[in-house]
């Protein structure tokens, strides 16, 4: 190594350049310091992970969130219009996220509140639904039916919609549903007395399956009184059943009813669908007035889920008998009821108190007794008779 003028040593150009590389790479290879907004901003990605495990562990409810950390930028940044304009275009954006932010919990409560509106768009079934809502009435029923009502939009009952998801939507209300074909002669039978005939019935199952107070399990003193005072079988068998009710002499085989301890109507309608007509009697100078009504009833309990709403279809077959009185003793203006038959979907199977006792989607498993088994019967299916449904044991119903 040689010596400059001044004595101290002198390094080539050689030796400099390798000192220089050397010192390049080194410096490369040395840990660098973060800078100050690296640093701020690792700081609070690190606190915002921390906040949402924190809520993870909390669960969906009880949400905080804090405030977000100012970052700390060099002296000059917020001078001049450069930075002027910066604050408007953050005003805006955060005007704009303020106002999805709001649209957004808007939907999530909704969301939790009805999910079934975002469910029902989803599936399609809140078209279904409009258009169920917006059908008209059916016509009445003059012939048997050759096929069940559709099962197109299946839905809960609520408070405001108790039949929705029903085919009882598009059912008359009440006695509008209980139409009176007009009146012939028929079996050797009057005409006059099957048109009598045929307004009774008609006043008969109103009070039977309509009246309020019958409903409420109060005597059916009106409906009763219809009936020809020369036949004491129906009144003594209606008299046993209100007494001693069991299941061997249960009032629901005649009469709706309900116990207004358990359970309360949902609104003032019931909803009715059938047909009234008039057959050739078994013997000469008789005629049979025949009646197939089916009922849907839509009930809360007293106590516990007022939201839950469940539906009870009572379908219901009568024949009444009309007589010429001029071949057959009878009482002038009474009905001889010959033959009724129920069919009631939506009960417990096990009690015999003489009371409706529906099913509702809030129970919980088991507090309905036996389960119902076997295969599946639709409560709004009229194409067969009572007679022609299974009826042994406790059956399932498709529907209510």
């Amino acid at each position: 190594m040689g010596q400059r003028d001044d004595g101290g040593p002198t390094i080539s150009d050689e030796e400099w350049a390798r000192f220089s590389e050397q010192v390049g790479r080194e410096a490369a290879q040395a840990p660098k310091e973060p800078s100050a907004r690296a640093r701020m901003v690792t700081e609070r990605l690190r606190r915002e992970d921390e906040e949402r495990t924190r809520a993870a562990r909390r669960g969906p409810f009880g949400r905080r969130r804090g405030r977000a950390a100012v970052p700390h930028e060099p002296p000059g940044w917020r001078t001049g219009p450069e930075w002027q304009e910066r604050t408007a275009r953050g005003r805006a954006k955060r005007r704009l996220k303020a106002g999805v932010a709001v649209v957004f919990i808007a939907g999530l409560a909704l969301v939790a509140v009805r999910p079934e509106l975002v469910i029902d768009r989803m599936t399609g079934k809140a078209g279904a639904r409009e258009e169920a809502a917006k059908a008209a009435p059916l016509p009445a029923e003059s012939v048997r039916p050759t096929a069940a009502p559709p099962d197109v939009y299946p839905d809960r009952p609520t408070l405001k919609e108790p039949f929705r998801g029903s085919p009882a939507l598009q059912w008359a209300d009440g006695a509008a549903g209980i139409e009176v074909p007009e009146a012939e002669s028929v079996g050797g039978a009057p005409q006059e007395e099957i048109a009598d005939a045929l307004v009774k019935a008609k006043q008969f199952l109103v009070a039977a399956n309509l009246d309020p107070a019958v409903l409420r399990g109060e005597r059916p003193t009106s409906a009763l009184a219809l009936l020809d005072p020369r036949d004491d079988r129906t009144p003594g068998e209606v008299a046993v059943s209100y007494d001693r009710p069991s299941a061997e002499h249960d009032p629901l085989t005649l009469f709706t009813r309900y116990d207004p301890a358990e359970l309360r109507p949902v609104g003032d309608v019931v909803k009715v669908r059938g047909r009234m007509w008039v057959e050739t009697g078994a013997e000469p100078g008789q005629a049979s007035v025949k009646a197939d009504y089916t009922f849907v009833y839509p009930f809360v309990k007293v106590t516990g889920n007022q939201e839950d709403v469940a539906r009870t279809i009572v379908r219901r077959e009568l024949t009444f008998t009309v007589f010429d009185p001029s071949r057959w003793q009878r009482t002038q203006g009474k009905l001889w009821l010959f033959h009724y038959r129920p069919d009631i979907s939506n009960t417990t199977c096990d009690r015999g108190d003489g009371y409706l006792h529906p099913s509702f989607f809030s129970d919980p498993a088991g507090a309905n007794g036996p389960e119902p088994s076997g295969t599946p019967v639709d409560p709004y299916d009229r194409t067969k008779t009572i007679g022609e449904l299974p009826q042994e044991g406790c059956l399932l119903a498709s529907r209510t």
